[in-house]
């Protein structure tokens, strides 16, 4: 199983960033896909998650900004970042739950600096 996220850079705050993320291993369809971020200091929080028929869970922290989509044939989901502030800055983690149930992935982090 591997969840290949992309994308991690320095954005500006008040521009927007994407964050795409490639699933392989899994049956796409079985699993809801979406990103964490932990910041410099603080726990891990979701972000962002959506399910394979499209309902989604956005963190209040983010919601009016960010965007979750997925391509369920091509085994993708991304995070449209948009209207971003510093305090976005975080290490960005691809995960993968399988629903009805406790098995998750989770890919390798990826750094998205926002600077003021």
């Amino acid at each position: 199983v591997q969840l290949q996220a992309f994308g991690g850079g320095l954005a500006r705050a008040g521009g927007s960033w994407s964050l795409p993320c490639a699933a392989s291993g899994i049956t796409f369809s079985r699993y809801a896909t979406g990103w964490y971020r932990q910041a410099p200091g603080k726990q891990r929080e979701l972000v962002a998650l959506i399910r394979s028929g499209g309902s989604t869970n956005i963190a209040d922290s983010v919601k009016g900004r960010f965007t979750i989509s997925r391509d369920n044939t091509e085994n993708t989901v991304n995070l449209q970042m948009n209207s971003l502030k510093p305090e976005d800055t975080a290490v960005y983690y691809c995960y993968a739950q399988r629903i009805f149930s406790a098995s998750n992935y989770w890919g390798q982090g990826t750094l998205v600096t926002v600077s003021s």
